[in-house]
């Protein structure tokens, strides 16, 4: 399922002798590591086919995103691709998959805002985008963290195999945080690594619960309005600090059980 991107790209490549040797890209090559490992363990990826990309720190114009054929399993550091958004390839051994390039070079060009996506097939809020009505249902507190923050693709046109397709996903976004894409997965963007991490994290788990809850064949029961959109506020507040307490103990865990994450 996975797709080569075709070539030649038709970037310039005038930047190949640029340093990327500095602490803040270490930095963020171990956190988007540890994120791809530990969705690995959890099991929210698909094979070699889902993708994690982050703006590379102090290059706006470039981004981290893991390469074609290897596996969540598989991520280290090291592996990780450095592209500019024309697709050309400044560090690391490969390529992007072809719907990683299109996705996110034109969603990090189009939304400066977000410094990391991932988008993956996660099963349980893949399945909520599979069935009518909304996605997410305000009846469970895990599932208002995302309150006010999540656009709809309704529009599911194939594979995101060119740049139009990829301006229209982002245009899709706007400003909402989470984008469900019908008949197909989500996108997770926030400004950091560890942000984006958190909210994909808490996203499945929100959505495990709501099909647990639908299951049962019983009424859900929404959160009325005035409350939800107060527990939202209450736990936005407090994210991005708790984000980076989530993503430390990923590294912990894995620096116990993984270490190779870091090579």
């Amino acid at each position: 399922m996975a797709h080569q991107l075709a070539t030649p790209r038709g970037g310039p490549g005038a930047r190949r002798n640029v340093s990327f040797d500095t602490d803040e890209i270490r930095e963020a090559r171990l956190d988007l590591a540890a994120s791809l490992r530990m969705a690995a363990r959890l099991g929210l990826e698909e094979g070699i086919c889902n993708h994690f990309s982050a703006v590379v720190p102090g290059h706006p114009d470039l981004f981290l995103v893991n390469p074609l054929g290897l596996s969540f399993h598989e991520a280290t550091a090291s592996s990780l691709l450095i592209c500019d958004f024309h697709g050309d390839v400044l560090e690391g051994e490969g390529e992007p998959e072809a719907t990683a390039f299109y996705i996110h070079a034109r969603l990090h060009m189009a939304s400066p805002r977000v410094g990391a996506a991932f988008h993956t097939h996660m099963p349980n809020a893949t399945a909520l985008s599979m069935v009518e009505g909304e996605p997410l249902v305000w009846a469970g507190q895990t599932a208002l963290k995302f309150h006010g923050r999540v656009a709809v693709d309704r529009d599911y046109g194939g594979l995101a195999l060119d740049a139009d397709e990829g301006d229209r996903i982002a245009a899709t976004l706007g400003d909402a945080d989470i984008l469900f894409m019908r008949n197909h997965g989500v996108m997770v963007c926030a400004p950091t690594i560890a942000e984006a991490w958190d909210d994909l994290y808490y996203l499945e788990r929100a959505a495990e619960v709501q099909l647990k809850a639908m299951s049962t064949g019983r009424p859900l029961l929404p959160i009325p309005e005035d409350v939800a959109r107060r527990t939202a506020a209450q736990m936005r507040e407090g994210d991005p600090e708790s984000a980076k307490l989530h993503m430390a103990s990923v590294r912990r865990q894995l620096d116990r059980s993984a270490p190779d994450y870091r090579d």
